[in-house]
């Protein structure tokens, strides 16, 4: 009999344009503004052009605005591409927050615990070893028993996020100044030993300039390194690197140590670099952040920069509504989820390309 063809045909996308790609992404930013704007002039009546003009200003609105702006880039993009190795080899490393944490404690053992033992530069020294030290380690505990055992790593380094959690909430009890307050509080503020150096009266540009050229280091060693090969192929197929000659259990382990070192950078830059103190909450939730940031970008550091800015942007400039037209943070998380929701969208059209049925035609079948 004949039947006729569906009216939408959805078909994957054997190839497409950059050019095209960012061009629907732009299409879907439009669109999401337009969005935004029906939104805010029908539930508030503000003018929409307002609304947008103090994101923009809670971004970028003063100096300070601006440096905060791109400390935060920096930190949440240190932490995507820390993951951005084990998600490209379809390892599901949600323990970034833990690998922060633990990176960030090891900091703050040594500023408190060697502040007048040791020299200042040996002590800073000791800080980078440790936090990079501690944040592979506790990213290879799930890596040995992923490629012994083949546990599910996902569970596994979520696990290990809470154990983390809860070490650091010990020590904050141990080290609180003063005792029963249940903080730390600046460590070595009198005497700033075991800060990392600033450079000039940029308080954040070293950290930027450290993940700046973690994101160049990345990007080659992902794409030009005989490890970043070896990380493509077991990500594409297991069996496929078995067959190669690919060790699957050694790339496991390796790239999960690199995951874990650069998480523990994050928690250096955080604890030794800008806060000086060390809580449950200082990793801010980046390492969930963080797979968004990755995924978007398509495992590129560099797109990371751009996929990073967004979200930071976003967070930093949506505050600002709230100060500005009295509204509560709700409506500032609407707009935001509102964007969020049509360029992860997107991505769909980008893959996939829709056909509509031609007028009259049919497809015949035998029954």
């Amino acid at each position: 009999m004949n039947k006729k063809e569906p009216l939408i045909h959805i078909s994957k996308r054997s190839d497409i344009s950059p050019v095209k790609a960012w061009g629907i992404r732009g299409i879907a930013l439009i669109l999401a503004l337009i969005v935004c704007a029906v939104i805010t002039a029908s539930t508030t009546g503000l003018n929409p052009l307002s609304v947008f003009s103090s994101i923009v200003q809670g971004a970028f609105g003063t100096t300070r605005k601006t440096w905060m702006l791109f400390q935060n880039l920096a930190i949440l993009l240190c932490v995507s591409l820390a993951v951005t190795p084990a998600f490209k080899m379809r390892c599901w490393n949600l323990g970034a927050e833990g690998q922060v944490l633990i990176g960030g404690l090891a900091t703050a053992a040594c500023m408190i615990l060697l502040a007048d033992k040791v020299p200042n530069w040996l002590l800073i020294v000791l800080m980078i070893i440790s936090a990079i030290v501690a944040g592979a380690v506790w990213a290879a505990i799930p890596a040995i028993f992923k490629a012994r055992w083949n546990t599910n790593e996902t569970l596994f380094t979520l696990m290990m996020n809470y154990v983390a959690t809860q070490l650091v909430a010990y020590y904050v009890v141990v080290w609180e100044v003063p005792k029963g307050s249940g903080k730390i509080g600046i460590i070595n503020q009198s005497t700033e030993i075991g800060w990392l150096p600033q450079i000039g009266s940029y308080k954040y540009l070293l950290n930027i300039i450290v993940v700046a050229i973690l994101t160049v280091g990345m990007y080659i060693y992902l794409k030009y390194s005989k490890h970043g090969y070896e990380i493509s192929v077991v990500g594409e197929s297991e069996r496929t690197a078995k067959y190669v000659g690919i060790h699957v259990g050694k790339v496991i382990i390796r790239t999960m140590l690199l995951s874990g070192a650069i998480c523990g950078i994050a928690g250096l830059l955080l604890v030794g670099g800008t806060d000086h103190t060390i809580t449950t909450t200082i990793a801010g939730g980046r390492g969930f952040t963080a797979v968004m940031v990755s995924w978007l970008a398509k495992f590129n550091p560099i797109v990371m920069v751009l996929t990073s800015f967004l979200l930071v942007f976003l967070e930093r400039g949506s505050g600002e509504i709230s100060t500005t037209f009295g509204l509560n943070k709700s409506f500032s998380d609407i707009l935001t989820g509102v964007i969020l929701f049509f360029i992860i969208g997107c991505e769909f059209f980008i893959n996939y390309k829709i056909s509509l049925r031609k007028s009259g035609k049919e497809m015949s079948e035998n029954v």
